[in-house]
This record gives structure tokens, sequence and C-alpha cells, in this order.
């Protein structure tokens, strides 16, 4: 059953997914070569907790961490440690997820590890423009299918290939609510979308085959033919005409800037 949110709840989803873009853009502050992911994982609790949240994935499912932090060809879910020191060329994906008055914010962002290769970022560039692609997708009156075409389309006209098992959910009480949101699909098919709708649209794009495959942890997906792979997530509301996009990358992008200006 998929849960349509009244204004007031759209607008408590918008708090808690700026809660989570602005720990994201915390975290971006400190990604850098010789940085452990459990150092951007303590930053990233301590930072939720002083808003007055709670971390969203923190025991989630037995989910051990507050981020996950997933590092070159890791795809998602990937557990922040000590063990994993961040080197120059890296690409890590972190994944955040915060609880705030009740309801769940989840966004995610992948970042580039000091300088990396012209190869690496174009497949960063191409999956967060995926992202949008599928954003503008996200209006009453569309459907789920129309949302993953425009996100496949665009990654495998790149030459990048799309993971199948992982997908995009609705969000609201719960972090997994349905509908499922692939990042693949036809047109026209699927649930049609419906103003009050809130889902979390998360393209994960492979640089070499769309295959995975787990590791031991059981929580780490990996690509299976250990190629990088990266990850970009929004939560937005559906509306008439335009997509009420309630996380952003803006405060990450500031951050960025700053960095390399």
């Amino acid at each position: 059953m998929i849960l349509i949110k009244t204004a007031e709840e759209v607008e408590l989803l918008r708090q808690s997914n700026l809660l989570v873009s602005k720990t994201l853009a915390e975290v971006a502050k400190h990604v850098a070569p010789g940085v452990s992911t459990e150092k951007l994982d303590q930053i990233a609790e301590t930072y939720i907790r002083d808003q007055g949240a709670v971390p969203g994935f923190l025991e989630y499912q037995g989910y051990p961490k507050t981020l996950c932090t997933s590092v070159n060809s890791q795809v998602v879910h990937g557990i922040p440690s000590k063990k994993v020191i961040l080197e120059e060329g890296d690409l890590v994906s972190v994944d955040c997820g915060v609880v705030m008055n009740g309801f769940y914010g989840d966004t995610a962002f992948s970042f580039e590890v000091g300088e990396v290769s012209e190869e690496v970022r174009r497949l960063m560039t191409t999956t967060r423009e995926s992202l949008l692609k599928g954003v503008e997708q996200a209006v009453e009156g569309k459907r789920i299918g129309d949302i993953g075409f425009a996100v496949q389309q665009h990654a495998e006209s790149n030459g990048f290939s799309v993971v199948r098992e992982m997908v995009g959910h609705g969000l609201g009480r719960n972090l997994h609510e349905t509908p499922e949101v692939p990042n693949y699909g036809r047109k026209g098919t699927g649930p049609r979308l419906k103003k009050g709708m809130v889902l979390c649209i998360e393209p994960m794009i492979n640089m070499g085959k769309r295959q995975i495959t787990q590791e031991g942890d059981g929580w780490t997906i990996r690509a299976a033919d250990n190629l990088p792979s990266a990850h970009f997530e929004l939560a937005v509301a559906i509306d008439k005409g335009k997509a009420d996009v309630l996380s952003t990358f803006d405060y990450i992008d500031e951050v960025l800037n700053k960095q390399n200006s």
C-alpha cells in the first residue's frame, strides 16, 4: 500500500531530509586521504544527535553504524571501519539516514578523495545526472517506470551499467516504504505517481558490468567485476508539474567548492 502524505507530513519529511543534507555537508569537510571511514561515521553521528535527531541507519535491521561508506567497487552498505583508510584517487559513496519528529530522511552522495581519474569523475558525473533525470520524471500523472527509464537511458548511453537488485523506495515514518523505485524500466509502466507520495530516487551505477555480489559481512554490496561504482540519492515529494525535492546537494557543493577554490 502506497502512503500519501499530507502537506504537514511533507514538511516534516523536508526537515528530516534537510538535516541529512547538512550532515553529509559536515562529512564532506573531512573526506580526504588518510581519514578512516570510522571517523566520518563518528562526525555524522555527533552532528545528527547535536541537532536533536537520531541516526536512521544505526541498529536498523541490525546495521551497526550511522553511515554506509562504500569505497570504489563497493556499491552500497559498506560498513565504516577504523581499518578502512581513504586513499588518494578513491571514490567513496556516503549514504546517511536520520529520524526526526517521527519521520526519516535518507540521502546519498559520492565523493572524490583527492584527485580521481578522469573515468571515475565521468562515472560520478553521469550518476548524478542520471539521478536528476529521474527526479524530472517524479511528477503527478507519470509512472514509476518513467523514473527508471530516464535513469537507465542516461547511464547506459554514457557507457555505464545500472545495478538492478538495489532500488529506491518510498519514505515516511518508515525508512523503506512502498513503492520500490528501480533505476531501470519502461516508460508508462508501474504505479502511477500521485501528489503526496514521497520517494527516494537513488541510482547505483557501475563503471563495468551491472552484476553485484555480497561480501562476507552480510551487508556490503560490491560490483562483481571489482570496478568502481557511484551512488547518489535524493528524497522527493510528488507534485504537479515539478517534483518537490526534499533533500539537497547544495550544502555539500558549497563545502566542495570552497575546498577547490
